[in-house]
C-alpha cells in the first residue's frame, strides 16, 4: 500500500512554470512505477509522464515534450513533475499514480493507487 498527497498546483500565467510534487507514504516507494497524469474538464485522464523505479527511463507525451520533466528521489519518497513552458491548454487536474513494477507504466488503467490531484491552471 502507498498513499500519496500531490502539491505545488496554482494559477500561473501562459509561459511561466510550476513543478508539482507527489510525496508517497508506505513502504517500498523505491519499486513503484509513478506517473503523472492530467484531466480536464470533459477529457479523459492521460499520462503526460511516467518514470520507472530506478529514474532511469522516462516517458512524455508528444503534447509536453521538451516542456516537462519528470524527477524522483527516493531518499525523500518524492517524485516531481517540473513544468515550464505553460500554455492555457496545460490547464487541468493533474494527479500522481503509483503502480508497484520495475518497468515504466503508462496506461491509467495499470495504475493501482492515485493522489487527489492538485489544479493546475494557465491563463492567458
Amino acid at each position: 500500500q502507498v498513499q500519496l498527497v500531490e502539491s505545488g498546483g496554482g494559477l500561473v500565467q501562459a509561459g511561466g512554470s510550476l513543478r508539482l510534487s507527489c510525496a508517497a507514504s508506505g513502504r517500498s516507494f523505491s519499486t513503484y512505477a509513478m506517473g503523472w497524469f492530467r484531466q480536464a474538464p470533459g477529457k479523459e485522464r492521460e499520462c503526460v509522464a511516467a518514470i520507472n523505479w530506478t529514474g532511469g527511463r522516462t516517458y512524455y507525451a508528444d503534447s509536453v515534450k521538451g516542456r516537462f520533466t519528470i524527477s524522483r528521489d527516493n531518499a525523500k519518497n518524492t517524485v516531481y513533475l517540473q513544468m515550464n513552458s505553460l500554455k492555457p491548454e496545460d490547464t487541468a487536474v493533474y494527479y500522481c499514480a503509483a503502480e508497484p513494477s520495475r518497468n515504466i507504466v503508462v496506461p491509467r488503467t495499470e495504475y493501482d493507487y492515485w493522489g487527489q490531484g492538485t489544479q493546475v491552471t494557465v491563463s492567458s
